[in-house]
């Protein structure tokens, strides 16, 4: 028997590729869901409603024919359900289809070469800051997010100016496409069936490493200088799809700078202070860091809902160190931790708790100073020694 996964397009006839079309009327039975195999139930086909993989095995398997067609919308290689049942049918073909991002481009004569891709559907997080980094960014929306939603969150993360660019039904007869600001849609009442471009002509076009630090919304809260951020930065390794903890965040100077770099990820700052809290949320909007979320806690105590970590910076720990790295390390065996130290207890707090658990650590000490004016001269400010400590994780191969 013959198995392939066919990408119908959008609609379904309209945008079905040729080849497409032959497998579909070649096949003795189709499946997919009930809106994608509409369009070929009068073809006389052995015809199943699902995309639950169990069940899409199961009719293949009782079929008697010699062709079978599982119909995937769009295009098989592009958010879709196609990854995970090609790995059960083995020695099935995949057939491309047309995806809806090439579609919706088509219509506004917009080129995708260029563009971050992102499927909303199950998350609410990561639109502003994929906008903030990318000219063009891509939504798939779905379930509770959809246009005005997604504006929203633009709008509440100073990104009301950014063009949005979105279709509705593709290539149905009830099909809307249209283009505005930002602002302008925070109302708009869209269909569930829906995606978006977004265009920020002001993007940044690189990874932000050591901003500098009157950028950031200040209080009274001690925070990491530039120059240590910058050496942080480099010593946590941090990965786009990384989840990354920030224990003691202060104003969230680091947790911004981990968030810029883990536009696919996830970071979630901690800190015991009200102060704290709230400067790193501030800061967090100011930057258009909504992959984000701030906790007031003291470890080692957290919510039980908080995914383990790939990377975690503790900048402050309360005298707890030994005990978050405790919790962090029964989270996640080969998480990368990082530490900063300014008073010698600390360093010291810090060095026993690498070695109590059994993780070589690499330290280095920085000094750094910066040039004031007092009167006609130019004279050096130093900045406090900070020992920064990485063990954990893959650190001895960066």
């Amino acid at each position: 028997m013959k198995v392939y996964i066919v990408g119908t397009g959008m609609e379904g006839n309209l945008t079905l590729t040729v080849q497409a079309r032959k497998i579909i009327e070649n096949s003795d039975l189709l499946i997919g869901a009930e809106r994608i195999v509409r369009p070929f139930k009068d073809m006389g086909k052995q015809i199943e409603i699902t995309y639950d993989t169990d069940e899409i095995c199961r009719y293949i398997a009782e079929l008697r024919g010699e062709q079978a067609a599982v119909l995937m919308s769009g295009d098989c290689g592009f958010f879709s359900g196609a990854k995970k049942l090609a790995e059960r049918l083995d020695g099935c073909e995949i057939v491309c289809g047309i995806s809806s991002p090439v579609y919706l481009c088509s219509k506004f004569g917009l080129t995708w070469e260029d563009m971050r891709f992102v499927s909303l559907h199950g998350t609410e997080n990561n639109i502003a800051v994929n906008v903030k980094m990318n000219r063009k960014s891509f939504f798939l929306l779905g379930g509770r997010m959809d246009i005005s939603m997604l504006c929203r969150t633009l709008c509440d993360y100073n990104l009301s100016n950014v063009k949005v660019y979105f279709g509705e039904n593709l290539s149905y007869f009830n099909e809307k496409i249209k283009y505005d600001f930002a602002y302008n849609l925070i109302n708009y009442t869209s269909d569930n069936l829906s995606c978006a471009v977004v265009v920020n002509d002001n993007f940044i076009d690189y990874i932000p490493c050591g901003i500098d630090d009157n950028e950031f919304i200040r209080g009274k809260i001690p925070m990491t200088k530039s120059e240590t951020r910058c050496i942080i930065a480099s010593k946590m390794n941090v990965k786009n799809a990384d989840i990354c903890w920030d224990i003691g965040c202060g104003t969230g100077s680091v947790s911004i700078e981990t968030a810029l770099r883990c536009t696919g990820g996830k970071v979630f700052s901690f800190d015991k202070k009200d102060e704290a809290i709230s400067l790193t949320q501030a800061n967090a909007h100011k930057f258009g860091c909504d992959n984000l979320s701030t906790f007031k806690c003291c470890l080692p105590d957290i919510p039980n809902d908080i995914p383990a970590p790939d990377k975690v910076f503790i900048g402050g720990s309360s005298g707890k160190i030994k005990q978050i790295f405790k919790l962090v390390l029964a989270k996640k065996s080969d998480a990368l931790i990082c530490v900063t130290a300014v008073s010698l207890e600390t360093l010291r707090d810090a060095q026993e708790a690498f070695g109590e658990f059994g993780l070589d650590c690499e330290i280095v000490q920085i000094f750094s100073a910066r040039t004031d004016k007092i009167g006609k001269n130019t004279m050096l400010s130093a900045n406090n020694p900070v020992f920064i400590l990485t063990g954990g994780g893959k650190c001895a191969e960066l």
